[in-house]
């Protein structure tokens, strides 16, 4: 029988995350998923009409220099735009994570602007530049300002900055699981009922957003990749999966030290107060299309070209070249521009960019091996295994990178052959010590914008109330304050003991609690809900003097 204190609890626990999260959540999925949709959209005619533009620019050569005009002053506005608002440098992923953690401070409705504008003015204008990334980054701010609007507290704030990033991206791929899943493995680094509630019903409000306005407008609603199918395989099937995940995990490695050895040389170009190193991306994306149109936009169709009913592989040609050769220069000029973007900071998405090169990979693998004896039917296996490793290796996202991989085709039966791509790409990453690429780009970030010198060490000391969310729940079920934890429990006898995260909290335990923080008042009101308002005149909150 449930007796009135766990009653109160619960009764407590729903109208703070339930009635509260939920019809927030609902509000954030509603106009990320209109906002994203309308973008996505966007992109697309965007990539149409780069495509296009560049064709016509073979045919009249003469023209041709003024596409590099016109690259070269793009260059210059936006990378005068990324130095105002640093928030949209990259794909604008890694300052999503950190606002998810509470680690980055920012203005919504500039940043949302900012990229939505500056993201899509680069794949007007050619350049390999995908939409998911920014789409994470505009369902964030669409999150926060959800919060700020409404003026709901700072947890609850980073609770929709999660659902919305969760629901930007599962519109901008059609995949609810991965949108879920990445909000907890990414975006929060760990499991809470909260976190998932909110970003389930934020996703679901988006998708349903999404098709609706889709299907509305005629465009296509079902998965991304459907150019794919799989059949039985057998052991050396398996055998050759096994070694192009290796393979491609190799190039993944190399990809990531490319990527943090060329960031180091770009922050040595200080033209035109840093901005003139945007002309070089820009300028070799210009080269790139015209050497081949599958060099340009986000990968999409040309990972769909590599299904063996996606329609395009055995026509693909650069120059007159076979398909081998002609393979080998798209994920090369690819490979080269990755590097670029994310090194640089240009502000555009390299997810599935990043996809379509791993899938490239895979593409001159199956070729490869197909020759040396594999089955043809298990090309379409190796080309989404290689993607996944690229992916995985990189990011160091296992999980995202499975449910990816069905998702993306609406396949379950490539199960097995992305976990043991999945597995493979972890156990390389492992090797080589690869820390998560964006990770050490949101970290990266932190230091160079001067976030973590604005914070300084507090310990605060709270008593944990009857009836309040803490009391009777586990440490680790809680969203506390971010850069945080509680350090110390005492409970009523005087008894002190370290806290583990499965440790529960009850009604009369004093907890210490330690962060690094620019915002003291901000942790006391988080740390109130949580543990209850505090009797009058306690004394809460002791700040240490030195800077971290």
């Amino acid at each position: 029988m449930i007796n009135k204190k766990t009653y109160s609890r619960a009764l407590k626990a729903f109208r703070y995350y339930g009635l509260n999260v939920i019809l927030l959540s609902v509000v954030t999925g509603l106009f990320a998923g209109v906002i994203v949709t309308f973008y996505t959209i966007s992109t697309g005619y965007g990539e149409e009409y780069s495509v296009e533009l560049y064709k016509l620019l073979l045919e009249y050569p003469a023209f041709i220099p003024l596409l590099f005009v016109g690259l070269a002053a793009g260059a210059i506005v936006i990378g005068t735009l990324v130095r105002f608002v640093p928030m949209i440098r990259g794909s604008g992923l890694p300052q999503a994570e950190g606002a998810c953690r509470g680690k980055v401070i920012f203005k919504w409705y500039v940043t949302l602007c900012s990229m939505f504008a500056a993201s899509l003015a680069c794949v007007f204008m050619g350049l390999a530049a995908g939409s998911e990334g920014p789409s994470v980054e505009i369902g964030c701010c669409v999150g926060e300002g959800t919060g700020r609007v409404l003026r709901r507290s700072y947890m609850i704030r980073r609770l929709q900055v999660a659902g919305g990033a969760s629901a930007g991206f599962a519109v901008a791929f059609n995949a609810p699981v991965t949108g879920m899943v990445f909000a907890m493995e990414e975006a929060f680094k760990s499991f809470s009922p909260q976190v998932f509630i909110s970003a389930a019903v934020s996703v679901i409000t988006a998708l349903g957003v999404r098709n609706g306005i889709r299907y509305s407008l005629g465009l296509k609603v079902g998965y991304a990749f459907e150019g794919f199918t799989f059949g039985e395989t057998d052991i050396a099937g398996y055998g050759y999966m096994a070694l192009a995940a290796i393979i491609v995990a190799l190039f993944a490695v190399a990809f990531y030290y490319l990527v943090f050895a060329a960031k180091k040389l770009f922050k040595k170009i200080k033209f035109w107060r840093g901005t003139g190193k945007y002309l070089i991306p820009f300028l070799l994306s210009g080269a790139f299309g015209l050497i081949t149109v599958y060099a340009m936009g986000g990968g999409h169709s040309f990972i769909v070209s590599l299904g063996s009913s996606g329609g395009a592989m055995e026509g693909l040609s650069v120059w007159g070249a076979g398909l081998l050769v002609s393979l080998i220069i798209i994920v090369a000029l690819r490979f080269i521009s990755m590097v670029l973007y994310m090194s640089c900071g240009v502000p555009c998405g390299v997810f599935v960019p990043m996809l379509a090169v791993g899938a490239g990979f895979g593409a001159i693998l199956s070729v490869l091996f197909v020759q040396a004896g594999m089955n043809p039917a298990d090309s379409d296996y190796l080309i989404i295994v290689c993607m996944s490793v690229f992916f995985t290796t990189f990011v160091r996202a296992p999980i995202t990178g499975i449910a990816l991989v069905f998702e993306l085709t609406g396949q379950f039966t490539n199960l097995l052959p992305a976990l043991l791509g999945t597995v493979i790409a972890s156990l390389i990453a492992e090797v080589f010590r690869l820390e998560p690429g964006y990770e050490r780009l949101l970290n990266q970030f932190v230091r160079d914008e001067g976030f973590n010198t604005r914070n300084r060490k507090i310990t605060a000391t709270v008593k944990i109330m009857e009836g309040s969310l803490a009391d009777g729940g586990k440490i680790n079920k809680m969203i506390w304050p971010s850069n945080g934890l509680v350090v110390s429990v005492t409970d009523a006898e005087g008894n002190v003991v370290v806290p583990g995260g499965n440790t529960v909290l009850h009604a009369g335990q004093t907890i210490v609690f330690e962060c690094e923080t620019s915002d003291r008042e901000e942790v006391m009101v988080s740390l109130n809900e949580i543990a209850g308002k505090q009797p009058e005149g306690a004394a809460l909150c002791a700040e240490q003097q030195e800077n971290q």
